[in-house]
């Protein structure tokens, strides 16, 4: 699943690559965002992009919450949204058609080895990854999906079956993010067939850094 994104950009960024209007007054580009297991009334602002507004990037608010929820502790539960049952889950199924680009540069995901260094997805040695659009180091989008709770955007990242690539580093879950090509941003804000995003019908270029090369059993305390 994808709970830790890398958001290392300025507002010019954005509107150069996006060609919108950044609409907020403060970001910290410096920061790490991440919801990684996060409980309870967590706040993980990020820049997003929505149907409704195509031509401007507002904050959202990570995790999304559907009109029956009644506090932001149920935040936690909704980082991420599996594409595949995006019709059958109830926080979800009002936000199909409610689409949203959320701007990154990257996301991050860790590989399971195991004590002997070997890729197991049951092993209990983590090493980090960065994984990122190949796109000249631009910012790229995320598919979303968002709902407006009590005059708060919030949203979910979709995910979807890891591609090879993917496969190979979130070798646990075996889960990623859906990375949209630059020529598909309007199609995931505008197509109601969310379906052709699924993977493999979907693919995008992905590269990745591995964080801890040098990462051995006995660095794992």
């Amino acid at each position: 699943m994808c709970y830790n994104v890398d958001a290392k950009y300025t507002k010019k960024d954005l509107e150069d690559t996006f060609n919108v209007e950044a609409n907020f007054n403060t970001w910290n580009g410096e920061k790490i965002l991440s919801g990684f297991r996060a409980k309870g009334t967590v706040e993980k602002p990020l820049p997003i992009i929505t149907d409704e507004n195509p031509d401007a990037a507002v904050i959202g608010d990570w995790g999304l919450l559907p009109l029956f929820s009644k506090d932001r502790s149920f935040q936690s539960k909704t980082l991420n949204a599996v594409i595949e049952e995006l019709d059958i889950k109830n926080s979800y199924k009002n936000s199909i058609n409610k689409r949203c680009l959320v701007l990154v540069n990257g996301f991050y995901e860790w590989r399971s080895l195991d004590k002997f260094g070997n890729p197991d997805p049951e092993g209990k040695i983590k090493q980090l990854h960065r994984i990122r659009l190949n796109n000249n180091d631009k910012p790229f989008a995320l598919a979303g999906i968002y709902n407006v709770w009590n005059d708060i955007v919030t949203f979910s990242i979709c995910t979807t079956k890891a591609n090879t690539l993917m496969a190979e580093i979130h070798n646990s879950k075996k889960r990623m993010p859906v990375v949209l090509n630059e020529r598909d941003h309007q199609n995931w804000l505008f197509n109601e067939d969310y379906m052709h995003f699924y993977h493999p019908t979907y693919n995008v270029d992905l590269i990745f850094e591995n964080l801890e090369p040098n990462k051995t059993p006995n660095t794992l305390f």
